[in-house]
């Protein structure tokens, strides 16, 4: 094995345990050796084995095809499978949960978020629209069976499952973003409510109501931290320092929900896919590249944080007409 798809092969378990662990103590276990002869690996001195890169990359989930020479255009991007995931709330929310501790982890890091409708991140502030979401993915878009006969209604969610989200939402919070925003914030989950209400999909009609009254919530506490310029969950203070937010608005469409996420150590990105999975690469020139045209589009975008009132109360009332719109159409089909 070539000594450079070596210490690619190092890079990449050194992105999976981040500051958790060292080389030493983590293949030490893995592959039964003395950390002494780990180490000469990872300098390069030893050659690994063809049965160590095995069990290395069967214990980190590492593609073989991520050590091999990618030519040119051609990107290894990671994701979840589907057949990872039982489609509970809880499955969801520990994946995020583990991503973003280990960025977090990372020396100074950032993110960039290009938000495409839903802010899924600020979307924890109200875990009900949250699991309306994941459960509109699993029956609607992806036909789960074990969803095909069930309508939604309310649930009381475990302390379990809010604990993990509000864990997620403390580290998000704590990590300074800058977040492109379009008119189209919110449409389409509103719709999916409007969807189901139309469908008799939820087991309580007026539900749909509970829901976008939240949604309402959830856009007045993005309005709130757009002004003060600090992100902080609902129903608490914005700190006096950090949580930094920089909310921009973008005239145009955003084509894709796009992650990215810097750091001393490293960098990254996470691109959405079939509505809620998502795709990941370290790949330095993509990285790069979506980098240069984030930076295109937040230049052409408003920032409405902080500063520029005006358009920033324009934005936010043509979201709020819109929730208001679909809250009328259901109370007057209610009361048919």
């Amino acid at each position: 094995m070539k000594v450079d798809i070596q210490a690619t092969l190092i890079n990449l378990i050194k992105e999976k345990i981040g500051k958790e662990d060292t080389i030493g103590r983590s293949l030490a276990d893995i592959l039964n050796l003395s950390q002494d002869a780990v180490y000469r690996r990872s300098r390069g001195e030893t050659l690994f084995t063809i049965y160590e890169i095995q069990k290395i990359c069967s214990h980190y989930a590492i593609s073989f095809d991520a050590l091999m020479e990618i030519k040119q255009n051609q990107v290894v991007f990671e994701y979840s499978s589907l057949n990872e995931y039982d489609h509970s709330l809880d499955s969801y929310l520990e994946g995020i949960l583990a991503n973003i501790q280990k960025l977090k982890q990372c020396t100074n890091p950032n993110i960039v978020l290009i938000v495409k409708d839903t802010p899924l991140f600020q979307l924890l502030n109200f875990p009900h629209l949250f699991r309306f979401k994941l459960y509109f993915w699993a029956k609607t878009h992806l036909s789960i069976p074990e969803y095909k006969n069930q309508q939604f209604g309310y649930e009381k969610i475990s302390e379990k499952t809010f604990q993990t989200g509000k864990e997620i939402l403390q580290i998000y919070s704590s990590i300074p973003s800058k977040e492109i925003y379009d008119i189209d914030l919110l449409k389409g989950f509103i719709r999916q409510i409007r969807y189901y209400f139309n469908a008799y999909l939820f087991k309580d009609p007026s539900y749909s109501l509970v829901l976008l009254n939240q949604t309402q919530e959830l856009l007045n506490h993005i309005r709130e931290q757009a002004i003060l310029g600090k992100k902080f969950m609902y129903g608490t203070q914005a700190p006096f320092s950090g949580n930094d937010f920089e909310m921009y608005f973008n005239e145009t469409l955003n084509a894709d929900g796009t992650f990215c996420f810097k750091s001393e150590e490293k960098s990254g990105l996470y691109l959405t896919h079939n509505m809620m999975n998502y795709l990941q690469t370290s790949d330095e020139e993509y990285v790069k590249e979506t980098d240069q045209i984030i930076g295109r589009i937040v230049d052409n975008s408003s920032l409405i944080s902080n500063s520029n009132e005006r358009e920033r109360n324009s934005f936010f009332h043509q979201v709020e007409k819109t929730i208001n719109n679909y809250k009328q159409k259901i109370e007057s089909d209610l009361t048919k």
